[in-house]
Formats: C-alpha cells, sequence, structure tokens
C-alpha cells in the first residue's frame, strides 16, 4: 500500500481534500479511501489518464469472486466513481472511467428486520453498564428518531435545540434535516448531555464521547448494540438467535411509523431517503395482519357450495 500511495500521491491528497470540502464524515472519507487504495493498487502502476472502464469492471469482477455481497462491490464501485469525479473537478483527469459501470443488483425485495414495540422496550432493558444513560440516548434517536449509526456518530451538542426540542442531523447525500425530538427522548438525551465527559480535545462538539473524552466512534457504537442484542436474546437458543445490528433500531421506527398511519412521503423525510422507492421496503406486512384483512372479506360462495 506505501508503494501505491507513494505513485499516487497527488491524486489521492486531492481526493482526501475534496471530500472534506464537500462535507463528507470522516467515517465516509476513510472507506472510500480504503476502496481507492485497493482498487489503485489493481492496476499494477498504470497512471490514470490511460484507466479505462475495463479497468474499472476487472477490478469490480475480481471484488465479487471473493465473494462479497452485492451492497459491498456497490460501495466500492461508488468510491472509485467519486475518486474519478472530483479528478475531473479538480482538473487532474479528463474522464470517468468508472461512470459508465452498472451497479449490481441488490435484493430489492428483501423485508427487513425489526423489533416491534415490546421487544424494544426489552432491548432498552438490556442497555447496561456505566455509560447506560450515554448508551441508551444513542439508541433511542436511532430507534424512536431513526438516525443512521454514522448519523449519530456526527451529532454535536449544538445541532440539539432544547428550547424547541429539535435536532439538525447532518445525513447522507450531504443533507442536512431537521427534526422534531419526542418530549421522552429529549429527556433522556439532555441527562446524557449533563453527564458528557469532557472531551480532550479543545473545541470538540461532539455530542456523545468514549470514557476517554473523543468522539463516539462507529465501531464502538456497533460494539455496544451487539452486546446490548446478545444479552436482549440471552434467553433464547443459541441456534434461534437472529442477527441483529443497530441498524434494526431504525428499520424498527421506520415500520412503528407506518403501522401506526404515517404517510409515505413523511416516513421518507423523516429517515432522510433521497428516494421514495428506499422508504418503500419498510411497507412490508406481517403474515398475521394479512391473516386478519383476509378474515373481513364477507366471501358469498354461489349456490350448490
Amino acid at each position: 500500500m506505501s508503494d501505491v500511495k507513494d505513485f499516487y500521491e497527488e491524486p489521492l491528497d486531492a481526493f482526501l481534500i475534496w471530500m472534506k470540502d464537500a462535507g463528507y464524515t470522516v467515517y465516509t472519507q476513510k472507506s472510500y479511501m480504503s476502496d481507492v487504495y485497493e482498487f489503485l493498487e489493481s492496476l499494477n502502476g498504470k497512471t490514470l489518464d490511460h484507466v479505462k472502464k475495463l479497468h474499472v469492471m476487472s477490478y469490480l469482477s475480481s471484488v465479487r469472486e471473493r465473494g462479497v455481497s452485492d451492497t459491498t462491490r456497490n460501495r466500492k464501485h461508488a468510491a472509485v466513481n467519486c475518486f474519478f469525479k472530483a479528478l475531473m473537478d479538480l482538473e487532474l483527469v479528463a474522464q470517468n472511467p468508472a461512470s459508465g459501470v452498472k451497479k449490481s443488483k441488490t435484493e430489492t425485495n428483501k423485508v427487513p428486520s425489526y423489533l416491534n414495540e415490546q421487544e424494544l422496550i426489552r432491548f432498552f432493558e438490556a442497555v447496561q453498564g456505566k455509560y447506560r444513560t450515554r448508551n441508551i440516548a444513542v439508541f433511542l434517536l436511532m430507534a424512536y428518531m431513526g438516525l443512521r449509526i454514522g448519523e449519530v456518530h456526527a451529532l454535536n451538542i449544538s445541532d440539539y435545540n432544547a428550547q424547541h426540542r429539535t435536532l439538525s442531523v447532518f445525513g447522507k447525500g450531504r443533507k442536512w434535516r431537521s427534526l422534531p425530538v419526542p418530549e421522552s427522548v429529549s429527556q433522556i438525551l439532555e441527562q446524557a448531555i449533563s453527564q458528557r465527559l469532557e472531551p480532550w480535545r479543545a473545541k470538540e462538539d461532539a455530542m456523545f464521547t468514549s470514557q476517554k473524552g473523543r468522539r463516539l466512534s462507529i465501531r464502538c457504537i456497533q460494539q455496544i448494540a451487539s452486546e446490548t442484542f446478545d444479552r436482549f436474546q440471552e434467553d433464547v437458543p443459541v441456534q434461534q438467535r437472529l442477527s441483529y445490528s443497530s441498524h434494526k433500531l431504525r428499520h424498527s421506527f421506520a415500520t412503528m411509523l407506518l403501522r401506526k398511519g404515517a404517510d409515505l412521503r413523511t416516513v421518507q423525510e423523516l429517515l432522510g431517503h433521497s428516494s421514495i422507492q428506499t422508504t418503500t421496503i419498510y411497507t412490508h406486512v406481517s403474515s398475521r395482519e394479512k391473516e386478519e384483512a383476509i378474515a373481513r372479506l364477507d366471501i358469498q360462495l354461489p349456490t350448490g357450495f
């Protein structure tokens, strides 16, 4: 990787500067840089001006052969596409060889798993430890306001308006959205803020900090969620336990809203989806609901049956 960094030093530095200026989160910057390093290694020293669509497809094909998911393959494609787009903007290359490469088709009909309201109560009861208030606040923002894990990580104290009980969230697509904070959530959130460890870095405005006074990392939030889900399922036989992640809390939020009659367009705005098609994956219904709907029909059979 050091050879790649040296050989492509200027475009890599330019890409990082471009992402910072465009407002990409630190998490996205690290993820995209890692994917771009991997792509550049596959070029075997080829100059960027000579990279063709075929080279991008060859790289993505090798990624698929390693057995990664279509979602991961598409993320790597997005990183390479973004890399060349940045270099074009900065006039370092003349074309983007990744722009004409098609995305992999993902399972658009796959139903997201979620927790119902009773399960959410049990989940929050499973939150334990020294920083319980902070962790409950983190999960409340995901389960009852629909925040992504990266959005929680990026939150600053200044994003919360206690007087109006609103939260400004910087989401995907570098877009801000303003969300109303439920009163019960605001109570816990304000407790967590009051108990927050003072950051070690001057002028650090992070809403959630670690025991070392640093911004709570995405990896740390994932780990806390994983441990909580383990306790949540400790009475379930190992072979019957479901694979949960912190993102399931966001799924739960969307599902609850739609089942309580919220319209799709409102849910789209609350979740920060750029396309309403993404929101439609939450319109799934359970087998019981299907049976209850069918049971309402007054079926009239013809005579003789």
